[in-house]
Parts: structure tokens; C-alpha cells; sequence
């Protein structure tokens, strides 16, 4: 953890961080004003735990804030420059995006939407889906996006909770060189949902699809609207989005967010940690299904001004070097994504990155999950050639925005692999043990929230004894998120996975990341995951999943015994699994996250279950003959 690089952009702002110490209302009090606000608001914080108020009495709109205010200044500059999988292409200026908008939100109230009321959107990554999403924002309607590899179930039960009666989808979407039948979808999933009024269905992909009396067809729908509509003005606690995410138990939580707090936080957020600049062209690869796609896809980007690309398929289809060239097409300046795709693109080798021209970047930034420090190096040291700084972000979507990060556009400091430095300014981050009392440095403990923030959750849609009970009941009037993390003797904040993620093994607990980063410190290991087995004796016993790195050849037996030694060595003797069972890919969902439920139900023989976010079957296919064979 002593290893530091000195790269960064640029100022170091002392005074900033101070002030949002002293007083950190005042300090969001101030960061609101970069908005546009119809009317200011006459409280800055209502805070009654859990529940938070922001900028109480204030009216604002989303959708304003992020077209309206460029007009004049920025209508012929990009917004998006939109990459289809099968090659189609379009850039979209402020001015055009603008017009989309306003049309959108007449389609919508010529449908019968009015403020308040839920839309869900089941779109692939699609231009489409940013206007959807704004021209509800510029109405007052609640947006609920799905991700585009949900199964039917799950969207019924998300249309069902949030009792969304339109549902904007396509016919198709292009996904490793198939079409994602989504239209199909939607129609087993309202089939019997008679509240649902009308099924607006965009063209992509022109595969047939059944239509009934609800369907409506995107084209003609636009055609006959008027391209004028103003936006609403809100309350500054008005609900922007239901986003649903999954929980250790039960049904996925409606996760409710706000608008005035919500945008002040991206604002803030995107400015200082991505030092936004207008002469930026934006990359987060991001499903828009998922919080990152909300917030640093459409709503940050587009308060800023910026230029982002969007991109509609798999990272690495129809070969390897996708990414790679869309970034050289481009001239991207900024590259965000995760840790599973960079641990898939280290596993190609460095010739694909380094046969393409990637000069352009200047940041790099990772987020969904902690990146190990291997991982981390590779970043730098092959995307970046040593002179980008890594904005390692954590933050939930239940946070709404960035909570830790490094900030390149308010503070040079050293950077370490594997840390997301520090709170971001105006929030207050500890580490503390089971019974909520700050706990020396360099010791595990669980990270929580002290004070409220802007961009955090409103609640959970029409649940707030759930919202309660998940969120604040483990510690007194603090936000639990449910991680394990640590401080340094530098104050550095590193993430160690989450706490309810874990193995118990003969009592002690140990975090599925700490294992699976030393595991793919290892120099032949591209990627690797962990899950726990019954065990008579231990309670539970550790199997780890490797993926070997291109082309490496190597006697598995003598690698298992050498990555045997290095957990020992590195974790601990209770550490070191019972089996390792090396495996081409892992099963992964259509956003990239390792399904370690998979693994777990397949290493203990048991049905496998729900698999309609697997973005690859035959990895399961594969791994279950491999523990099959070992176990027979």
C-alpha cells in the first residue's frame, strides 16, 4: 500500500476541502448555484434521518440543465457520437438532441403522461434512450430504465411495482452480432398487466414483431409532434428516476432519486474528478440500465456540455480490439469502465492496445467494483503510457454519484493502486467496527456515511420501512452501504468488496476480493473468483475459478501450488482454498459482473437457477462439466 505515482492534473485546493469540512451545507449551498434554478430555494437541508431534503423550496428541471442552458452557446457542438455494434453510426449536436427532446415529451403527453406519473424504458444503447429519459425529465414523469438483458419476470415485476402504464422498448437490439428480441420480451411481460396503456416501439433492427392495439411506432408517433415543449419547473426533491437493484434477499428495491440534490452532486462530481474541459470528447462504457449509465452517461455529460461517445454493443465484438478503435475513431480524452473488462482486455495481451493510437487519452477512471492493483498498473502503464492519472471511483446507486474518488480537476495527489484516495469534498466517510466506533488504521472494518449528501437517495419507491431497515439500522443515523474497507496511515480509503459478499471459514471472515486480487496478482492469472462450499469442519471451504492469461501454457497442478503459496503468504493460511479449477471464461452478466451465485451453486451441486442476465452460457456449460469430472 506504500506505493504511490506521482501523476495528476490539475490544482491542489486546499481552501475547497476546508470549507466543505467546516460547514458542508453551506459548501453544497454554494456548488448548487453552477445549476440553473427557475426559483432558489429557501432551506438548503431538511434533515430529518433518514430521510434528506434538498434545497428546499428551490424549482429546477433536469432536462433544462442539460440542453436547454447550451443552446445558445454550444447547439451545433456533439453531444453523443453513437457507435452501433453492426457498424451504423450518427453524431447528434446539442441543437438536434434539443428537438428530439421536445418532441419526445409532446409524444408523451399526447399519450396521456403527466407529472409524477412512471414511463419504464427497455431500450438497447440507442441514441433513443437518452431522449426517452430526458423528454420525461422535461415533463416531470418518473423514468424507470431496464436493463436490455432482462429477463420478462423481471421486467414485469419492475413494471408492476412501479405501475409504469408506458413502456417504451424496440423491436431489437444488436448484442455479439445477434438480435436481442426485445419487443418479444416486453409482450410476455405485460400480457397480464392490463394497466399498461401503451407500448411505444422504436425500429432498430426491423425484425418482425407482433403488434397489438397498444403498440405504437416510434417514426409516426415523432412525426406527427410538435418540436416546442417547456420544461416543467419542480420542486427540487421531485422524484427523477426509479432505478431497481438487487439485494442480498427478496425482490429487487425501487432505488428513488431526487433532481436538485441529485444534479448538484454530478455536476460537482464530473467537474472535479474527470476535469472536464470543452475540447473533452467522453468515454464511459456504461449500460445505461445501470446507475453509471445514468449518471456519467446521460445527466453529468450534458450538464457539462460535454462530448461523449455511446456505444451499443459487447466490448469485445466482433473481435478484441473494439474498444480499442472506437477510442482511436474518436480521439476520446477520457475513458471510464470497469475492472472486469480490463482484467478481459489484459487477458488479450498488450500487442491489441499497443497496435492502436490511444495518445489522445489524458484520464482514466474505473468504477463498479475495486480494481486490484495488477489490474491497475496494466491501466496505467499500457492505456495510459504512464502519464494519465486513474480516477478510481466507488460509489452505489443508492449514492446517486461519486463518494470516493481521486479529483484531478481540484487536487494533485499520489496515486496507489487498488485506493480510491479520499471522500469526495462535502462528505463524511469512516471506517468502523461492529459496533460503530472508529477503528485504528490498516484494519478491516465496514465504511459508512456520517452526514447526508446530495445525490443520495430519495428512499426506496413506496417502501420506507425497507429503506430504514437496509440503509440505516446497523449504525445510528448513518448510511450503511454494506462494504468492507480500510484506511492507511495516509488517510487513503481502499476498498476490500462487500461485506454481505463474504466466507466464513472456521470462523473468520475473509472478503471475496481480498482472495480474488491475489489471486490475479499472480503473472499468468487474467482473472479469477471465489465462492465457499459446505464444509463439515470449517463451516465453509474456499473453490477458486482462474482464467489463465492468452496464450500461457503452464502445469495447472504446479500453478494451483504456487498460488496456494501466495495466498498463504499474502492472506493467510485459512485463506487457501480447497480447490482451484481453471476455466476459459467465467459467467458473467450482459454488463460484465461475475454471477458468483453461479459459481457457488454449481461448486455445491445445486440448481443453478435464474440465468437471464448471463451474457455467455456456455461458461457455465463449461465449468460444470470441469467440477463435474473432478467430483466423479
Amino acid at each position: 500500500m506504500s506505493e504511490k505515482y506521482d501523476v495528476g492534473l490539475g490544482n491542489h485546493n486546499v481552501t475547497l476541502r476546508k470549507n466543505a469540512n467546516s460547514d458542508f451545507v453551506s459548501f453544497w449551498d454554494n456548488q448548487a448555484k453552477n445549476l440553473h434554478w427557475f426559483s432558489p430555494w429557501n432551506q438548503t437541508l431538511d434533515w430529518n434521518p433518514p430521510f434528506a431534503k434538498w434545497f428546499v423550496g428551490g424549482k429546477i428541471n433536469a432536462c433544462y440543465n442539460a440542453l436547454d442552458v447550451h443552446q445558445e452557446t454550444k447547439s451545433d457542438k456533439p453531444a453523443i457520437l453513437w457507435e452501433g455494434e453492426n457498424g451504423d453510426s450518427k453524431t447528434i449536436a446539442y441543437s438536434d438532441l434539443f428537438i428530439e427532446v421536445q418532441k419526445f415529451a409532446n409524444v408523451l403527453k399526447s399519450l396521456g403522461v403527466i407529472k409524477g406519473d412512471r414511463v419504464t424504458i427497455y431500450l438497447p444503447m440507442v441514441p433513443e434512450l437518452i431522449v426517452s429519459m430526458l423528454a420525461c425529465a422535461r415533463i416531470g414523469a418518473i423514468h424507470t430504465v431496464i436493463f436490455s438483458g432482462f429477463s420478462a419476470t423481471s421486467i414485469k415485476d419492475r413494471i408492476d411495482d412501479s405501475k409504469s402504464e408506458i413502456v417504451i422498448t424496440a423491436d431489437g437490439g444488436y448484442r455479439r452480432g445477434k438480435i436481442i428480441k426485445l419487443k418479444e420480451v416486453v409482450d410476455d411481460a405485460i400480457k397480464d398487466l392490463d394497466f399498461v396503456r401503451h407500448v411505444v416501439v422504436l425500429e432498430r433492427t426491423k425484425n418482425p414483431i407482433s403488434i397489438s392495439s397498444k403498440d405504437k411506432f416510434w417514426n409516426n408517433l415523432m412525426d406527427d409532434a410538435s418540436d416546442s415543449c417547456d420544461a416543467e419547473r419542480l420542486d427540487s426533491d421531485h422524484p427523477l428516476y426509479i432505478l431497481y437493484t438487487s439485494g442480498t434477499t427478496g425482490k429487487p428495491k425501487g432505488v428513488l432519486h431526487g433532481t436538485g440534490g441529485y444534479l448538484t452532486h454530478l455536476y460537482s462530481t464530473f467537474k472535479w474528478a474527470f476535469d472536464i474541459k470543452d475540447s473533452d470528447v467522453f468515454f464511459c462504457t456504461a449500460d445505461i440500465g445501470w446507475v453509471t449509465g445514468h449518471s456519467y452517461v446521460v445527466y453529468a455529460p450534458l450538464l457539462h456540455g460535454a462530448t461523449q461517445i455511446m456505444y451499443e454493443g459487447a466490448p469485445d465484438f466482433p473481435d478484441n480490439s473494439r474498444m480499442w478503435e472506437i477510442l482511436e475513431k474518436y480521439g476520446a480524452t477520457i475513458f471510464y469502465t470497469t475492472p472486469t473488462a480490463l482484467r478481459m482486455f489484459m487477458k488479450f495481451g498488450d500487442d491489441i492496445p499497443n497496435s492502436f493510437n490511444l495518445s489522445s487519452i489524458r484520464l482514466l477512471g474505473s468504477v463498479g467494483e475495486p480494481i486490484n492493483p495488477e489490474v491497475w498498473k496494466w491501466y496505467f502503464k499500457i492505456i495510459g503510457k504512464e502519464k494519465c492519472p486513474i480516477i478510481d471511483t466507488w460509489w452505489q446507486t443508492e449514492t446517486g454519484g461519486m463518494m470516493i474518488s481521486p479529483l484531478p480537476g481540484l487536487e494533485t495527489i499520489p496515486l496507489k493502486p487498488g485506493s480510491g484516495t479520499f471522500p469526495i469534498p462535502g462528505v463524511d466517510i469512516s471506517v468502523v467496527d461492529e459496533y460503530g466506533s472508529e477503528i485504528p488504521n490498516n484494519t478491516k472494518g465496514y465504511l459508512v456515511i456520517r452526514k447526508p449528501w446530495p445525490g443520495m437517495l430519495l428512499g426506496l419507491w413506496k417502501n420506507d420501512e425497507k429503506y430504514k431497515s437496509v440503509y440505516w439500522s446497523k449504525y445510528l443515523d448513518c448510511y450503511y452501504p454494506g462494504d468492507y474497507a480500510l484506511k492507511d496511515d495516509d488517510g487513503y480509503l481502499w476498498l476490500l468488496g462487500r461485506a454481505d459478499d463474504v466466507l466464513k471459514i472456521a470462523g473468520h471472515r475473509l472478503g471475496t476480493a481480498e482472495l480474488e486480487s491475489c489471486i490475479v496478482s499472480d503473472e499468468h492469472v487474467s482473472e479469477s473468483a471465489v465462492c465457499g462450499i459446505s464444509d463439515d469442519i470449517k463451516g465453509e471451504s474456499i473453490i477458486a475459478f482462474v482464467v489463465l492469461k492468452d496464450g500461457i501454457v503452464i502445469d495447472e497442478s504446479l500453478l494451483e501450488k504456487n498460488i496456494f503459496n501466495k495466498i498463504r503468504i499474502d492472506i493467510g493460511p485459512i485463506a487457501t482454498p480447497k480447490k482451484i479449477y481453471f476455466v476459459k471464461k467465467l459467467p458473467k452478466t450482459r454488463s460484465g459482473k461475475i454471477m458468483r451465485r453461479l459459481l457457488k451453486s454449481i461448486a455445491n451441486g445445486e440448481n443453478i437457477g435464474d440465468t437471464s442476465t448471463l451474457d455467455d452460457e456456455s461458461a457455465v456449460t463449461e465449468i460444470q462439466k470441469i467440477v463435474n469430472s473432478a467430483l466423479n
